[in-house]
Formats: C-alpha cells, structure tokens, sequence
C-alpha cells in the first residue's frame, strides 16, 4: 500500500473514537425530548471516518480501518470483562462503578461488536460502488446513500441481539427512532465530510476509484 501522510493518524484516531464510544456508552443523556446513550452522540462520526477512508485512500484501506476498530473493541470487552471480575482490594470501594463502566453484558457486547462489524462493511462496500457509480461526482450521494444502508444495518442488528426478549413494537420504535437520529447526524456533517475529503485528496495528491479492489471483508491484503 502507498505511504500516505495522514492515513495512520486517522486510523488511530477512529480506533480512539471507536473505544471511547464504548466506554461512554453506559452514560443515559437527555436531549430535550430524547434519550440518547453517550455513545449515540459519539459513534456516528466513526461513519464519517468510514466515508472518507473509503472515499479518499480507497476500501481496502477502510477494511484495514474497520479491522482494527473490531480488534480494538473485542480487546476493550475481553480485558474489561477480566477487570472487573477480578476480586478489588479491600481498601478499594468503587469495584460497582468500575462494573457499571467495564462490565458488559456478554450480549451487549457480541451486539456491539457484530453490528460494528456488518455495518461498516456495509457502509465502506456502499460508499465504494456508488463513487464507481457516479464516476466521483456527488459526494453528497455517497456520504448520505452509504449511512442509510450502514445504519441500518448497525441498527438493526444491534437492538435485535441486544434486546432480543423485548416486545416486537419496542424494538422497532429503539430502531426507527435511533436510525433517524444517526441519518440526520451524518446528513448535518455532510459539509464537515466535504472539506475533509477534498483537504485530503488535495494535500495526498490521491482520489481512489476501487475498479479492481477485491470487496472481500476477510481479505487482508492492500487491494
């Protein structure tokens, strides 16, 4: 793979917001009428990342991206997990804080992690074959077109696992609600994404067409 300037510090950075997203998870915000976890208002941006590794440096950089994500969070889970079963010093009295913190529920963290998985594949897949598509023009149909079919994956996925023995119509309301507010998330960063990607591609002298990019997830290699 070329050597590119700013490729790793943005990998580094996405892996970064990625845990940080988990471990302020557990925090219940309210934001006028809604109730949002603190990861809702943080994990989103993680699909701006996804559109502009994909769209920038190309989808094999953004698989490589998304694999160090998933590494990231599955370390995060296990290593919490161990923590906090761990027995605290006698003279420690904040093992419940920690637990609430680190201690996942195993389905909660399985949801997390294969919802992250599928839908930021999708995500990368989508931005990919729609920038083939529309021959690099629109960006906007992208960014927009890629979020609509990568939260909806994450989203559903997520709250079918992790509440899986909630009533039906409990479930689809989490969904419905969570996948507008994640849409309309990304449609109001569009500029952000703009400048981004067009800082990028001018300062990297780079503006990647996957023509022969192989699309397979599990497929670690540069193309």
């Amino acid at each position: 793979m070329r050597k590119f300037h700013y490729l790793e510090t943005l990998t580094i950075v996405f892996v970064v917001v990625l845990v940080i997203s988990n471990l302020v998870g557990p925090k219940m915000c309210q934001v006028g009428p809604f109730k949002l976890s603190g990861a809702e208002l943080l994990f989103p941006i993680t699909y701006i990342f996804g559109d502009v590794f994909t769209e920038v440096y190309g989808y094999a950089a953004s698989r490589r991206a998304i694999w160090m994500g998933f590494l990231a969070m599955g370390l995060l889970s296990v290593f919490g997990e161990i923590a906090v079963a761990l027995p605290p010093a006698p003279d420690w009295h904040n093992q419940q804080a920690f637990a609430t913190v680190f201690g996942l529920v195993p389905r909660f963290a399985i949801a997390s992690l294969v919802a992250y998985w599928a839908g930021e594949f999708t995500n990368s897949y989508t931005m990919a074959k729609l920038k083939l598509l529309t021959r690099g023009s629109k960006l906007w149909t992208r960014t927009i077109g890629s979020t609509l079919t990568g939260q909806a994956v994450d989203t559903t996925i997520v709250i079918l696992i992790a509440f899986y023995d909630a009533p039906w119509s409990t479930k689809a309301n989490i969904i419905v609600s969570s996948y507008v507010a994640k849409v309309l998330y990304e449609v109001l960063a569009t500029p952000i994404t703009y400048a981004v990607v067009y800082g990028l591609k001018k300062s990297e002298h780079v503006d990647t067409f996957d023509d022969h990019t192989s699309f397979n997830p599990f497929r670690l290699r540069s193309n």
